[in-house]
């Protein structure tokens, strides 16, 4: 006779929740990238569960990053009193300067905000 192997399906465990844990749980799970069952496993055996980061909200980081760098090395360019600004008056370059500095600012706040999207989609 051949003896039947147990598997996952066989065996169900049952745990009663509020609607909202329910639904905290579901949320947990999806931003896991995992099946609830799959979730509750893990964390049930003492998993640490991490989440899944949005590949397009990653690139999206790149991109600013990258923006934030150029935008850098500019100003130090200016900064450095390189040669190839010595014919610029000195208002000129104040108010180019001011304007970068602004963009810099400005780039900081899009990184923060999309930093600060992707920590809320992870739960």
């Amino acid at each position: 006779m051949s003896e039947k192997k147990t598997t996952r399906k066989d065996i169900h465990l049952r745990v009663p929740v509020l609607p909202e844990e329910k639904a905290a749980i579901e949320d947990k799970a999806r931003a896991a990238g995992k099946s609830v069952a799959a979730y509750m496993r893990a964390v049930g055996l003492g998993y640490e569960v991490g989440s899944v980061i949005d590949a397009g909200l990653v690139g999206e980081l790149s991109k600013i990053n990258a923006d934030q760098g150029r935008l850098g090395g500019l100003l130090k360019l200016w900064l450095t009193n390189d040669e190839r600004f010595a014919g610029f008056d000195e208002a000129t370059m104040r108010a180019t300067i001011k304007a970068v500095l602004g963009k810099i600012d400005a780039t900081q706040d899009a990184l923060l905000e999309l930093a600060d999207r992707g920590l809320n989609f992870s739960g």
